[in-house]
C-alpha cells in the first residue's frame, strides 16, 4: 500500500505512522503536515525507514496536495490533520473552520481532480466522539447510529466535515470511511490538553487547574489502540468489510470523572493533592462521552488491549524521561495559551 497521512507529526498521528512502518505491506508512507504549534517533527525523530518521506505542507494548499497524490501514486489517504483544542476553538473559531472543514474539502476535491486522471484514491476520515454531543449519567454509550449533536464550535466543525466526507461519498462515488474516537492519552501528546499538563505541573510542582467540579466524564484510550484502530479501518475500507460511507467508533470502556484522572496523576508522580485548584468551567462543557465499539470489535477485530493503569504508568513515566521533549514544545505560544487560560 501507498499511504498519505495528514498530519502526522501531531499526537495520534505520529503513533499512527510508527504502527504503519511496523508493518510489511506498506510500500510507501508519505507524511503531510503544516507543522503548526501542535505539529513536532520531534515526535518522529527515531523514524528511519527509507519508505516514509515528509512533507512540509499545507492541506489547504491544492495544487501540493493533488501533485502528491499522483506523484507518490498514493492509494490511500488517513486524514488526521484537524486543529482539536475545545478551548482554543472557543477563543476563535477561524483556525478550525479554515483546516477542520475547508481542509477536508480541499482533500475531497484533491481526490476528485485524481479520479479524473483515472486514480482510485481511499480516504479514511478521522473524527472524534465530541460530534455526537453529551451523553447523560445512565445513558448508553454513543453507538455509529447515534445522531450528530455538536455543542461547542471545534465539535461542530469536526461534524461539518464527517457530512462533507459522506455528501462526496453520496454525490461523486468516492469510498471513503468515518472513525470516532474517545480521548487519547500517551507519550506525544501536546501540554495544552489534560493528563500532560496534569503530569507536567504535579512533576514541577504546579498548580493542577480542574475545570467546575471535575467531574465531567470521558472514556479514555491509549493511543496505540487508537492508531491500531486506524490501520483497521484502512484494511476494512480496502478489502471490503467495510462499505463506502460507514462510520467506526472507537473507545476502551474506560469511563472517568476528570477529578479522578488528576488524582491518579498524582499518586503516580509524588504530588499533592493541594496542588488542585479548581477554576471556572469552560463554557457549555459537554458532561459526558462514551463510546461503545462493538462494530469494530465485530467487523474489524479490534478491541483496546492495552491496560489503563499500565498506560497510564508508561505515560507519566515517559514525559519524566523525555525533558527535552518536554522543552521543545514549550514555546512562547504555548506558555501564553496556558497562562492566558490557566494563569
Amino acid at each position: 500500500m501507498r499511504i498519505l497521512i495528514t498530519g502526522g507529526c501531531g499526537f495520534i498521528g505520529c503513533h499512527t505512522i510508527k504502527e504503519a512502518l511496523d508493518r510489511d505491506d506498506i510500500e510507501r508512507l508519505v507524511n503531510l503536515d503544516a507543522l503548526t504549534y501542535s505539529g513536532n517533527p520531534e515526535n518522529l525523530s527515531e523514524t528511519n525507514d527509507e519508505r516514509y518521506r515528509f512533507i512540509h505542507g499545507s492541506i489547504n494548499d491544492t495544487e501540493t496536495l493533488t501533485s502528491v497524490l499522483i506523484e507518490e501514486r498514493i492509494q490511500i489517504i488517513l486524514h488526521l490533520a484537524a486543529e482539536s483544542h475545545v478551548d482554543r476553538s472557543i477563543d476563535s473559531v477561524q483556525p478550525f473552520i479554515e483546516t477542520n472543514i475547508d481542509g477536508t474539502r480541499t482533500i475531497l476535491e484533491a481526490i476528485l481532480n485524481c479520479m479524473k486522471e483515472g486514480l482510485e484514491i481511499h480516504l479514511v476520515h478521522v473524527s472524534t466522539d465530541e460530534v455526537y454531543g453529551s451523553l447523560g449519567p445512565n445513558d448508553p454509550a454513543f453507538t455509529e447510529d447515534t445522531p450528530l449533536d455538536p455543542r461547542n464550535p471545534y465539535a461542530v466543525t469536526k461534524a461539518s466535515s464527517d457530512m462533507m466526507v459522506q455528501a462526496f461519498v453520496n454525490t461523486h462515488g468516492i469510498s471513503a470511511a468515518t472513525t470516532r474516537c474517545s480521548n487519547n492519552y500517551g507519550p506525544n501528546q501536546f501540554p495544552e490538553k489534560l493528563i500532560p499538563l496534569m503530569t507536567l505541573n504535579a512533576m514541577e510542582g504546579r498548580s493542577l487547574p480542574v475545570y467546575g467540579d471535575g467531574m465531567q466524564i470521558r472514556d479514555w484510550i491509549h493511543v496505540r489502540d487508537h492508531a491500531r484502530g486506524i490501520l483497521a479501518t484502512m484494511d476494512g475500507l480496502l478489502d471490503g468489510r467495510l462499505d463506502s460511507g460507514e462510520v467506526v467508533n472507537f473507545g476502551a470502556d474506560n469511563e472517568m470523572p476528570n477529578i479522578d484522572i488528576v488524582r491518579t496523576i498524582i499518586r503516580l508522580t509524588g504530588a499533592s493533592e493541594s496542588q488542585i485548584e479548581y477554576v471556572t468551567d469552560r463554557p457549555g462543557h459537554d458532561r459526558r462521552y462514551a463510546m461503545g465499539f462493538e462494530k469494530a470489535e465485530r467487523i474489524l477485530g479490534w478491541k483496546p488491549e492495552i491496560d489503563w493503569s499500565n498506560g497510564m504508568k508508561d505515560t507519566v513515566e515517559w514525559y519524566r524521561s523525555n525533558p527535552e521533549w518536554v522543552e521543545s514544545v514549550r514555546s512562547g505560544a504555548y506558555r501564553e495559551w496556558i497562562e492566558k487560560h490557566y494563569g
